[in-house]
This record gives structure tokens, C-alpha cells and sequence, in this order.
């Protein structure tokens, strides 16, 4: 089959990027989409940039490992996934390319993503529940992330998570055991198992399910990747579940990420003296993280969004495919069952209370949203058709 040269040159220059800036660059990614991957990697080479990125191209601009970085993740079964392939989850990133970069400096959408494993990073992710939390996991912790992933999985969820010790390691493994799916997002190259006891995890997530990186072949994990790495957990699910914090927990940036994507944070609280439970209970406490304690619980906060009633189709209402920015983030924080007063959709879209009340009423009066005793709810379909007959 011949090959399309102007295909590989793209790739080449996706990649070349990648490595270039290894991580999320808002600059670049704002480059690309004025004038093109090949032309923004030609302006990287020649260094003929605008200030906001000469800084961060500086170092590597020189350095083109392109092909051998494609080769090498060939020769272990993997692929690179671009903006312009079939398989890059676009939905599920949208609300990346929607952060301020002044406000959220890691916030911009991956480059490319590194891939290993057979699945379909954009099927596996169409219905998908991140669990996190602590990494010195108590037996407890262990028990409910094991009944709850394990439920989820056998149900058809996707479990995503970090690969770390703990309960990260402990939801992959129970969508493991039941034959579910699980995908495993690195803050190194997906040729570097990290930690590295869990080499034999990640192989056998590899396998059956995804290990994901936007970080290059050979990259070695730095602090500052991980908190970068926590908004690509928190973006490839429907929601973010936490079992087991402590009070300075990695799993609240975690949250922090679900709440600014208007994913819902659910949280399981643990026994009151246990100091592995603390962070889950301040999460509770301030409203970041709603209360769950089993499946169907996160189903029902996390679920009606992917999720119609068994044998019924739900209707699309167009009008809310065009929504954009705060009023968009409000609507996505409603549940399809049920109302919300503005203090809480404020918690769970991750916008101030002000925003929130500001957006209500467009909603409204866009004849999306209604209000009642109860708080705001969302407008089913045709609802108005019926009553008015």
C-alpha cells in the first residue's frame, strides 16, 4: 500500500512539536490552529516565533527525533494519536480548549496522546469514570475501590486512572478481574512503567486496555507532569471518583480539574478517625465533591449524561449543542433527573456563585432550564409541546 507522504509529514511534525515542548502548551497548540501543524513546525525550527513561545521552544527546537520517536513506538505495538486521526477523543477534550491559559497555565489540550493497547481511545472513553486517591490505601480503601470499579467495569465503564500504588492501582485491577476496561493516563512515557513496581499492571493493562502519555517516548515523570497528567485523568471521564485522601491529597487537583471541565466530583467518605479518609471529608464538607457510596450511586450523578434508560432513547435537544462558556459549563453541571439550587451547580460546574446566577436566567429564557421549588432542572424535550395542547 503506498504511503501518503503529506500524511507522514503531518505525523513528523505533530511529533516533532510533542518533543519539543513536551507537555501542554497553550502557545503552541493556539499556533497550530492558526496556521497549521506543518507551517507551526517550520516556525519552531527557524525560531521565527512570537515571544510567549521562543521560551518554551528554546531548548529542544533544534533536537528532530520525529522518526525515530515513531519508530520506537511502533516497535512496542503502540501508535501516536493526533488532533486529526479518527481516534482522538475531540469531545472529550473540548472543554480543555475552552480553560484560560492565564488562569490554567497546564490547562491546554495535549498536542498528540501516546498510546499502547488494542482499545479505541475514543470509544473506550465515551462512558468512563476516573477513580483516584491515596497511595497509602488502607484495607477499607482498597475493598470499596475494588467493589465499586469492579461494579462500574462489569457494567461496560471504562475505569481511568494513574497506575500509582494504592487505590489507583486497585481500580485497574478490579476492571481487570472482570473483564472490564481500564485505561492507564502517565505523567512519563508510556515506555517508562512508573512507578516501576507496577510494570507487570501496566503490561497487562496494555494488553487489553490503554496506557496513554501525552509525553514522548523515554520522557522520565517529574513532579510538576503529574499535575498536568490529572487534568487528562479528570478530562477522559464522565466524572471523578475519590476513595481515600489525605488533606494534602494529589486526587483534590484531581477534583479541581473535574470541577473546572463541569465533570461531577463524587467522594466516598471513610471512618470519622481515619486520617486516609480526611481529605474526602473536606471535600464533602465544602461542597467541591458530592457523597457516594456504591455504583449506582455514581450512575446517578455521573451516568444520565452517557447513560439513557434501559430500551429508551433520550432526545437531543439541539439548542443546547450550541451552548458555549459559562452557560454551557451550567448546563452540563444540571442533572437529567432532578433540580439543583445555584450554590451547588456553582460547586459542580467550578464557576463562581455570581456566574452561575448570571447564566440561569439565558438558560431560562432559552427554554433549556426551568425552576421550581426545588431549585433549577432541565427542560425535557417537547415537554412544552405537550403541555400546551
Amino acid at each position: 500500500m503506498p504511503i501518503d507522504l503529506d500524511a507522514y509529514q503531518r505525523r513528523l511534525a505533530w511529533v516533532y512539536l510533542s518533543r519539543v515542548v513536551t507537555g501542554p502548551c497553550a502557545a503552541l497548540s493556539a499556533l497550530i490552529e492558526s496556521v497549521g501543524v506543518l507551517e507551526a513546525a517550520r516556525a519552531v525550527r527557524e525560531c521565527d516565533l512570537p515571544a510567549s513561545l521562543r521560551g518554551p521552544t528554546e531548548q529542544r527546537r533544534r533536537t528532530d527525533s520525529a522518526a525515530r520517536d515513531l519508530d520506537t513506538i511502533e516497535r512496542m505495538g503502540g501508535r501516536v494519536v493526533t488532533p486529526e486521526d479518527a481516534e482522538w477523543p475531540a469531545w472529550r477534550l473540548l472543554g480543555l480548549a475552552q480553560l484560560g491559559a492565564d488562569r490554567d497555565r497546564d490547562g491546554a489540550v495535549p498536542l498528540v496522546l501516546w498510546v499502547r493497547g488494542p482499545l479505541s481511545l475514543l470509544e473506550s472513553s465515551e462512558r468512563a469514570l476516573a477513580v483516584v486517591g491515596a497511595r497509602c490505601s488502607t484495607g477499607y480503601g482498597n475493598r470499596v475501590t475494588g467493589e465499586i470499579a469492579g461494579d462500574l467495569a462489569a457494567q461496560g465503564w471504562t475505569i481511568v486512572s494513574g497506575a500509582a500504588f494504592g487505590i489507583d492501582g486497585m481500580a485497574h485491577r478490579a476492571a481487570l478481574a472482570v473483564g472490564g476496561r481500564t485505561i492507564a493516563v502517565l505523567a512519563c512515557g508510556v515506555d517508562r512503567p512508573y512507578p516501576a513496581q507496577h510494570d507487570r499492571l501496566l503490561a497487562e493493562i496494555a494488553e487489553t486496555g490503554l496506557v496513554v502519555s501525552e509525553y514522548p517516548p523515554g520522557t522520565t515523570a517529574h513532579k510538576h507532569q503529574f499535575l498536568a497528567r490529572n487534568r487528562l485523568v479528570a478530562a477522559l471521564a464522565d466524572g471523578v471518583l475519590v476513595v481515600e485522601a489525605g488533606l494534602r491529597s494529589g486526587a483534590r487537583n484531581t477534583v479541581k480539574w473535574a470541577r473546572r471541565l463541569g465533570r461531577p466530583a463524587l467522594a466516598v467518605p471513610g471512618p470519622v478517625s481515619s486520617a486516609a479518609s480526611v481529605g474526602c471529608h473536606r471535600m464533602i464538607r465544602e461542597g467541591e465533591a458530592l457523597l457516594v457510596t456504591r455504583a449506582e450511586e455514581v450512575i446517578d450523578e455521573a451516568g444520565p449524561l452517557q447513560l439513557p434508560m434501559p430500551g429508551v432513547a433520550g432526545p437531543v435537544d439541539r439548542r443546547a449543542e450550541a451552548l458555549s462558556g459559562d452557560e454551557a459549563l451550567v448546563f452540563a453541571a444540571m442533572p437529567e433527573v432532578g433540580s439543583r439550587v445555584p450554590r451547588e451547580l456553582a460547586q459542580q460546574s467550578g464557576l463562581s456563585l455570581a456566574a452561575v446566577r448570571a447564566a440561569l436566567p439565558a438558560l431560562e429564557f432559552a427554554e433549556l432550564v426551568g425552576t421550581d421549588g426545588g431549585g433549577w432542572f432541565r427542560k425535557v424535550v417537547g415537554r412544552r409541546n405537550s403541555e400546551d395542547k
